[in-house]
């Protein structure tokens, strides 16, 4: 475990044991925040603890190369048609943000979206290096995503997803998906496994692999 201070630096994400952390401490520039996302890394850490830093192996992703990246239910596409949801980019960030925060999750105690990462992920969003998609039903906000936008490596790191009507966070995801692999984006960073995200089609690679698309 690697204790971080006020030096602009990380340890090779390698180092990091299967389950990924890697370091404690450091803060969330803006700067360090964009080294640990170019690096392979992500902050992730309860409210009130240290800042944890981690990498882990293998990596959860949507493969964008493939013909259909993620799967699409019959089901799904007649949300998407049928009832009356708008999509939208960057248009409500910290809106999508706070509703991510703030969603109850299976399984789930508490959030690890706090209100520092709120500003710091702000920030990044108002220098371009951070997007949201959102999905509007008669003007009011339903479902959206967030995430990193590594542009020079066809990466988009994804964070966060909420849903308050049908489909509006896979409807969402299914959008994204569609149009970065349209303008030549090669993966979704889904960074951990969950069954959720198998079930929609994202897969594991290693560790070494998802680093590569970095360099």
């Amino acid at each position: 475990m690697y204790l971080l201070d006020k030096q602009l630096i990380f340890p090779n994400p390698n180092l990091a044991p299967s389950h990924g952390m890697l370091a404690i401490g450091g803060d969330l520039s803006v700067e360090r925040l964009l080294l640990a996302y170019k690096s392979g890394i992500f902050p992730w850490y309860n409210d009130g603890e240290p800042i944890c830093w981690w990498s882990p192996d293998p990596r959860m992703v949507f493969d964008l190369s493939q013909a259909e990246p993620m799967k699409i239910s019959k089901s799904l596409r007649q949300s998407q048609r049928n009832r009356g949801y708008e999509i939208r980019e960057n248009t409500s960030f910290e809106a999508v943000m706070r509703e991510c925060m703030n969603v109850s999750r299976s399984g789930e105690a508490g959030t690890w979206i706090n209100e520092d990462l709120i500003a710091a992920y702000l920030q990044l969003h108002k220098l371009g290096h951070a997007k949201s998609v959102e999905v509007f039903q008669e003007d009011i906000l339903v479902g959206g995503l967030y995430g990193v936008d590594l542009s020079e490596s066809g990466i988009f790191c994804g964070e966060s997803m909420f849903s308050k009507s049908t489909d509006a966070s896979k409807v969402a995801l299914m959008y994204w998906t569609e149009q970065l692999k349209s303008r030549g984006y090669r993966l979704i960073d889904a960074q951990l496994y969950n069954d959720h995200l198998a079930s929609l089609g994202a897969v594991e690679i290693d560790r070494e692999v998802f680093l590569s698309y970095l360099q």
